[in-house]
């Protein structure tokens, strides 16, 4: 009698490969799209850094935040125009109008002020007025400077204001007593002086100082004579200021100092 059960025909090894291959060809293939499409946009979203826009934008996030200037605090100023006080301070709010403040060039939003008279901008560019901070936030401004920036802006715009003019160079101070004689010198009594007020920089010739008893470094100056230098040392030159740095030294113990460097130098009174 024939068997009624069918057989189930046995899968070879190679079948059985085959089939857990094409199962995992669907998940697998479904993996790797989705790798594609997030590749694809991280890659659209890389920082540009080639451009100039990007490079600008680089080197402002990693410059410093501040920057060391060394300068001489005995050297004169030296005021700015109205147009440089203007590029260097005011500019900030007055060429695009921020805060209220009236455009450069404007004579809209200039004539009312400009109306108002000369003095009565100054003051309110020197005290600050609504938005803008006394001298336009830069407190180093003279007086003389930011009247100069206040003629330069309104000028611009329709006025015919006149900045001030540069101050003429000061007279120097008068030598001593009473007809601009220098005080006479006792070389004796300079001694102690230099110790205390003048070896700092004359003992060792620190910043262009003459040494003293360096006669190749104070022939020069005794040629000018003795009147010529204690003028110079009352009133300062070049790097040496007024009188040594010692403000509330008397002209007669700064004389007798003088005299003791000169002859010490060479020099005769």
């Amino acid at each position: 009698m024939a068997d009624s059960h069918a057989k189930m025909t046995q899968a070879t090894p190679q079948e059985i490969i085959i089939s857990v291959l094409a199962g995992l060809f669907a998940p697998l293939l479904a993996i790797f799209l989705v790798v594609q499409l997030v590749l694809s946009i991280q890659h659209k979203h890389q920082a540009d850094t080639t451009s100039e826009a990007a490079q600008k934008a680089t080197l402002d996030r990693i410059k410093p935040f501040a920057t060391l200037v060394a300068l001489d605090a005995n050297a004169p100023k030296v005021e700015k125009s109205g147009q440089e006080v203007f590029e260097a301070v005011c500019t900030t709010c007055h060429t695009p109008g921020a805060l209220g403040a009236p455009k450069f060039g404007n004579k809209g939003d200039w004539g009312p002020r400009i109306a108002q008279g000369y003095e009565t901008l100054i003051k309110h560019a020197l005290e600050g007025i609504r938005q803008m901070p006394p001298r336009g936030g830069d407190g180093d401004l003279s007086d003389t400077e930011v009247a100069r920036a206040v003629a330069y802006m309104a000028d611009a715009a329709g006025a015919k204001f006149k900045a001030p003019e540069a101050a003429a160079p000061a007279a120097p101070a008068a030598a001593g007593a009473a007809g601009g004689a220098a005080p006479k010198a006792d070389p004796a009594k300079g001694k102690a002086v230099y110790e205390a007020n003048c070896a700092a920089c004359h003992a060792t010739g620190v910043a262009g100082a003459p040494k003293m008893g360096d006669k190749a470094a104070w022939g020069p100056r005794v040629k000018q004579g003795y009147a010529t230098l204690y003028s110079h040392a009352l009133n300062g030159i070049r790097g040496m200021p007024a009188k040594g740095g010692n403000a509330g030294l008397s002209e007669a113990d700064l004389a007798n100092a003088v005299g003791y460097l000169m002859t010490q130098g060479g020099g005769k009174l």
